[in-house]
């Protein structure tokens, strides 16, 4: 199946500056506990989305299995008045919050009936599923001012160059952290 035009595929997400989004046993504590530190912010007439903008223009979220766990222990649930499409052929849910796709292709059908515009997409192998099939339109990352030597790779095994355009950047003091939206060239 093809991308359909009616919807945007945008991918935001976190990774270590040797480019991880987790620890081998998918821990993110260097990403959500940074050690505190004197981080200098840079300024831009261009800057990268943040999540307080980014997050509220999507309407639909597809993350992996792994990544909705990650999310099931939070205090809440945090994609409140979101469609979220869990991307799984082992998943067995009862959950009313998500539905879940076995394939690229079911994920796509779902994204049609529910008349998606804005996508989210969340997770190491579903990102490079997305991205792989032609689905992703702008990326988001933040670098983390932290090498971790290993883990989960957010880029890994891609069978082709992927060009992109740089839409926007900044490093914000709080965080230390280099932010870079890409629009993502037409295969």
């Amino acid at each position: 199946m093809t991308h359909t035009p009616r919807w945007h595929g945008c991918v935001f997400i976190g990774v270590s500056l040797d480019g991880f989004i987790a620890r081998p046993d998918g821990n993110l504590d260097w990403l959500t506990e940074p050690a505190t530190r004197d981080h200098r912010a840079s300024e831009t007439s261009t800057p990268a989305l943040v999540w307080e903008t980014f997050f509220p223009t999507v309407d639909t979220l597809v993350m992996g299995r792994n990544t909705f766990e990650t999310v099931l222990g939070f205090d809440e649930w945090p994609f409140p008045n979101k469609n979220v499409i869990i991307l799984s052929s082992t998943l067995d849910t009862d959950d009313e919050r998500v539905a879940v796709a076995s394939s690229l292709d079911e994920a796509q059908r779902l994204l049609t009936l529910q008349e998606a515009r804005r996508v989210y997409i969340d997770g190491g192998r579903t990102i490079q599923s997305f991205l792989a099939a032609g689905l992703i339109d702008e990326l988001t990352v933040s670098i983390a001012p932290v090498l971790i030597g290993s883990g989960i790779r957010l880029f890994d095994g891609l069978d082709q160059d992927i060009a992109l355009t740089l839409r926007g950047t900044h490093a914000t003091g709080d965080d230390g952290m280099v932010r870079i939206t890409y629009a993502v060239a037409a295969p």
